[in-house]
C-alpha cells in the first residue's frame, strides 16, 4: 500500500520523464532503505525524500534508473526524489522531512547532498539553505539543470547542493 502511494505522490509531482516507476522506487526502497525517509500523518503518506549515496559531489543522470546499497558513512545523498502529496502542500511537511534528511546525512557523516529540481522551486530550497552552483551536465527529462549547494554548521561541517532546472 505504502508503494502505491509514494507511486501516486510521485506521478503527480513529476513529468512523465522525469516520473520513477513504481519499479524503480520498489527497488530504492528496499536496496537504499537508509536514505530513503516517508512521512506518514494519520495513515496518509504525506511525503517522501530518498537518494543514493554516490562518491562524487555531483548527481549523475543514471542514478534515476539505477540503485545500488549505500555504503556505511562518507560520500553525499544525491536525492533523487522529493515529493509531496497534493493534500500536505504549504504545511511544512516538505521543509521537516528535509531537515530530517540532513540530520540523517549528518548521523551517518556524508559529505553533503545534492538534488535537482525545477526553476520555480528555486526558492523553495534557498529557504531551505541551498545556493546556486551554476549549471549542471544533467539532462534528466530532457530539461536543463543549475548545481546549488549549501554550508551548514550544525555538529561538523556539512555541505548541501542544490541542482535546479531552469
Amino acid at each position: 500500500m505504502i508503494g502505491l502511494m509514494l507511486f501516486v505522490s510521485n506521478k503527480i509531482n513529476f513529468s512523465p520523464e522525469e516520473a520513477a516507476t513504481p519499479e524503480a522506487l520498489a527497488e530504492r526502497l528496499e536496496t537504499i532503505c537508509d536514505t530513503f525517509l516517508i512521512a506518514e500523518i494519520d495513515g496518509t503518506v504525506a511525503d517522501y525524500i530518498e537518494g543514493p549515496v554516490i562518491s562524487e559531489r555531483y548527481l549523475t543522470d543514471d542514478l534515476f534508473y539505477k540503485v545500488t546499497p549505500n555504503a556505511s558513512q562518507g560520500g553525499y545523498i544525491a536525492v533523487t526524489s522529493l515529493s509531496i502529496s497534493k493534500d500536505f502542500k504549504r504545511q511544512g511537511v516538505g521543509t521537516s522531512l528535509i531537515a530530517v534528511f540532513k540530520d540523517l546525512a549528518i548521523a551517518q557523516k556524508r559529505q553533503g547532498i545534492s538534488l535537482t529540481c525545477h526553476d520555480y522551486l528555486i526558492t523553495y530550497y534557498e529557504m531551505n539553505g541551498f545556493i546556486d552552483e551554476g549549471e549542471s551536465k544533467s539532462n534528466h527529462g530532457d530539461s536543463i539543470w543549475s548545481i546549488k549547494k549549501v554550508q551548514l554548521f550544525p555538529r561538523h561541517h556539512f555541505q548541501c547542493q542544490l541542482i535546479a532546472m531552469q
